[in-house]
């Protein structure tokens, strides 16, 4: 039993000090380019949006700017990459941009398998479903096999969705967009 703790106990720290390497290099590029990369959404007006002449605005545009003033002393260094739900993990696990700021669900799933740091939670929000007025449907309850519903690719809103539709035994076609 004490040579199972010893060796937890060592990997632990181990696989500590190589993700804290990790972060601390992010840091130490991010200095020494002189700006942030913030991996927004692709427009979402409130978070992100960006208008005709390129300027972007919102409270997780907000975020990224706070982060270029606590890192860099400017919070007009900044670059925004707007990226599609499909894109946000890739283009932060493979180092395209420093920090993503975006409406993204926090799972446990993404912290142990992806291996993300979330750092706070800014918005928290609900699901449901719109119906059009003319149909007469007033609750879920009166959804029939066969109905087709639309979500984004990608996001924790779609396995939602498909998970409802599941428990309550509906057949459903998913209609599935990249950008809101």
């Amino acid at each position: 039993m004490i040579s199972f703790l010893a060796m937890f106990a060592f990997v632990f720290t181990i696989g500590t000090e190589v993700m804290a390497a990790k972060k601390s290099k992010t840091l130490k590029n991010t200095q020494k380019k002189g700006f942030v990369r913030c991996g927004v959404s692709q427009g979402l007006p409130g978070f992100s949006n960006a208008d005709a002449s390129g300027n972007w605005t919102g409270v997780d545009v907000d975020v990224c700017r706070a982060v270029a003033a606590a890192v860099l002393g400017d919070a007009g260094k900044v670059k925004f990459t707007p990226l599609s739900a499909k894109e946000r993990f890739t283009a932060l696990t493979s180092g395209e941009i420093d920090i993503l700021s975006r409406n993204t669900t926090w799972t446990l799933s993404r912290d142990a398998d992806i291996g993300l740091t979330f750092v706070g939670v800014n918005f928290y929000d609900g699901q449901g479903f719109m119906v059009r007025k003319d149909s007469g449907i007033t609750s879920t309850s009166q959804f029939k096999s066969g109905i087709s519903a639309c979500t984004n690719i990608g996001t924790t809103t779609e396995l939602n969705m498909r998970d409802f539709f599941t428990s309550k035994g509906i057949s459903y076609e998913p209609v599935a967009f990249e950008k809101s």
